[in-house]
């Protein structure tokens, strides 16, 4: 499978990427769009990577955006499109919304408009929210539940590749990952295993 690649990480003015993005999924209006938001590839790679692995090879539009600078190729060995942040807050209308938002806690003190357009996506019910990370905000917190993903094989092993890349210890590769699921209106959530893909 080849991968559509939108490298804006280092021309973060340039729109055009963005605008290409959004072409990309009017056209595709029946795949599955996942938008991940962290602070660079690493981060996506070190706590999502295999998920990420996973939900490309079963057919899923996965963007990643990050607000920091960095190498790309991490998240191109996942089979990601990368766009940044700056690029996409800038844009002026979202005629595509994802399915999923899946974020880094830690993004929300990057850039509070993060946490915003999370909250006002939680509480509409436009798409669901799945988070990493160690702070959860309060006002998220109630609405929130664990969830895990376990890796397919060779997530496993695009992962490694892709922690090689990032220069992320290769002792993060484990069996699962772990996240945080928001859904709308359930508030109280048992442990639920999101499933093996591929």
């Amino acid at each position: 499978m080849t991968a559509r690649y939108l490298d804006t990480l280092e021309k973060p003015e340039d729109l055009a990427a963005v605008a290409a993005s959004f072409a990309h999924a009017r056209q595709h209006e029946l795949r599955y769009r996942v938008a991940v938001g962290a602070r660079n590839p690493a981060e996506v790679v070190r706590f999502a990577g295999g998920w990420l692995f996973d939900r490309v090879h079963a057919g899923w539009d996965v963007t990643v955006v990050v607000s920091e600078h960095g190498d790309p190729r991490p998240l191109q060995i996942l089979g990601a499109n990368v766009l940044h942040l700056d690029d996409c807050l800038a844009w002026a209308t979202y005629d595509t919304w994802p399915h999923l938002l899946v974020l880094d806690t830690a993004l929300f003190d990057t850039d509070p408009r993060v946490l915003s357009i999370v909250m006002a996506t939680v509480d509409t019910g436009r798409s669901d929210v799945m988070l990493w990370g160690d702070v959860v905000p309060d006002e998220m917190s109630r609405r929130m539940g664990p969830v895990s993903h376990r890796l397919s094989s060779a997530a496993k092993a695009f992962k490694a590749r892709a922690c090689t890349a990032a220069a992320v210890p290769a002792a993060e590769v484990d069996q699962e990952e772990s996240f945080r699921l928001a859904a709308w209106p359930v508030l109280e959530f048992p442990r639920a295993d999101m499933g093996r893909t591929g």
